[in-house]
């Protein structure tokens, strides 16, 4: 098997957009990675007690995926567009390097977060094949509060063309998606359990399953 990474923007993102994906390739013995582009500390205004959950969640999250690294850029959350472009690339580009990922998943472009966008326009940059060969395969996820948010434009809409089955790992990824007490919505909520797992049921009814993550393949090299 190969290595796949995992960018999200915040830490939720990816269990909201591939938590079961996620699981899957663990299963199967891929070699699994995670990185986040953005944090929270307490010279931005977050207190103390915040901040060290954040950080627990994060590592509690990683434990129950079985990620072999997790790694944290540590850039200002809900601040991304005010970062230099060339220091984002620079700082994704050297995390990607140390992976060698063949797969890569990142946020859709279209987001209404402006921290998924710039993470997509980020990221994306990090993708030529003349400099970074090993990278065979990309792909986006949506994010439930911020995908179907978007603008109802034709150049914003998240067309999926890849989907995933999930059946097997939808319990144990709305199980991690608890670990993040302060995300987690009362139903009808979009990040509520209830509506994260009617969208995998939505989903998996696309390809005659019970459950699936779906994606936008954006390159493939085979």
């Amino acid at each position: 098997m190969g290595k796949t990474l995992f960018v999200s923007a915040h830490p939720d993102d990816e269990t909201l957009g591939c938590g079961g994906t996620i699981l899957k390739l663990k299963a199967s013995g891929e070699q699994i990675y995670w990185l986040i582009l953005t944090n929270i500390n307490e010279a931005d205004g977050w207190n103390k007690q915040t901040v060290e959950e954040r950080q627990k969640e994060i590592e509690t999250v990683s434990g129950l995926y079985g990620f072999e690294q997790t790694s944290k850029l540590d850039f200002p959350t809900a601040r991304l567009d005010t970062i230099p472009d060339n220091d984002l690339i620079a700082a994704i580009s050297n995390a990607i390097n140390m992976v060698k990922p063949h797969t890569l998943f990142l946020s859709n472009r279209s987001d209404i977060h402006t921290d998924h966008q710039v993470a997509f326009k980020s990221v994306i940059s990090c993708t030529k094949n003349f400099r970074f060969p090993f990278i065979k395969k990309v792909l986006m996820y949506e994010c439930l509060s911020e995908t179907e948010f978007a603008s109802p434009l034709p150049e914003t809409a998240f067309t999926p063309n890849v989907h995933i089955d999930i059946t097997d790992h939808l319990e144990k990824k709305l199980e991690i998606m608890k670990t993040y007490k302060s995300e987690v919505m009362p139903p009808p909520g979009p990040r509520s359990l209830d509506t994260i797992k009617a969208l995998a049921r939505y989903r998996g009814s696309r390809i005659g399953v019970e459950y699936a993550e779906a994606f936008m393949l954006i390159q493939e090299i085979l």
